[in-house]
């Protein structure tokens, strides 16, 4: 595992363009600071989330961050290079003799396959216990990445929805009446009243810019670094499921290396 310091410097870039854009057209920073505002996009968003998913599932979402800042390396080559020494004694010696090494294998998925291949003798029934789990293995991942792609498409709704509610307030606190006898009259300073209608327009719309922010900037993104995760992962769990089938073919361990090879990069595969 190494930290990926794109997703902290990503997040960062960004804050720091958005204050340029801010501070270069003559604006100030303060003027987008409003507790209420994010009190409105970020409680709304985890309320959203909360209905449509179980507090258990919410609350796993903080072990599933870590998988946006820390990084597995996956050694694909490494572990074809595994794979090809396993079908080598397994050609010599039976698939048998792999219960020796079953300890020896660091990988669980690598590990629990090919014990599964050591007492299956039907491929069709090995293929399907390996599909299985794979098929698992991507709900899990899907089940991550599908709660930030929800809380992308629910912070601008709850940005704009704030500024809804700001709008009205700001309307109704518009115009100052005054009661005569039995007639109301307006009573208010135009100019004063136009200025508090600007800067409470200005302070309505804060909340569709955290919105709008909150969603492209840190949910909709963490959503798709985690699919990318899942893809790399998934990967090698591919490459593991054809070298256990290969090795249960006893198929020759030269021919089970080139076939693997195909899911590594040309550029990166060995001369």
């Amino acid at each position: 595992m190494k930290i990926d310091l794109s997703t902290a410097v990503g997040l960062l870039a960004g804050i720091f363009i958005v204050s340029i854009g801010i501070v270069g057209n003559s604006g100030e920073l303060y003027w987008f600071v409003n507790g209420t505002s994010l009190l409105v996009v970020l409680g709304g968003t985890l309320s959203a989330t909360l209905v449509n998913y179980s507090m258990k599932s919410l609350l796993g979402v903080l072990q599933v961050l870590k998988k946006v800042f820390i990084r597995e390396s996956y050694e694909y080559q490494l572990v074809i290079k595994e794979i090809v020494k396993k079908a080598e004694l397994a050609r010599k010696s039976g698939l048998i003799s792999l219960e020796n090494e079953l300890n020896k294998i660091d990988d669980k998925f690598l590990r629990n396959g090919i014990e599964l291949a050591i007492n299956e003798r039907d491929s069709k029934r090995l293929r399907t216990f390996l599909a299985l789990e794979m098929e698992n293995i991507e709900r899990r991942h899907a089940s991550g990445q599908e709660i930030f792609f929800y809380m992308g498409a629910y912070a601008p709704a709850f940005g704009m929805l704030g500024t809804i509610i700001g709008l009205i307030i700001m309307m109704n606190n518009f115009a100052g009446t005054k009661t005569v006898g039995l007639v109301e009259t307006l009573d208010f300073d135009i100019a004063e009243k136009f200025a508090g209608l600007l800067g409470g327009m200005g302070l309505a719309l804060i909340t569709t810019f955290y919105g709008v922010l909150l969603s492209n900037l840190v949910f909709l993104p963490i959503g798709g670094k985690l699919k990318r995760r899942s893809e790399e992962e998934l990967m090698l769990r591919n490459i593991i499921v054809e070298g256990i089938m290969s090795i249960h073919a006893r198929e020759h361990p030269i021919l089970i290396q080139e076939k693997l090879m195909t899911f590594v990069q040309e550029s990166k595969r060995p001369n």
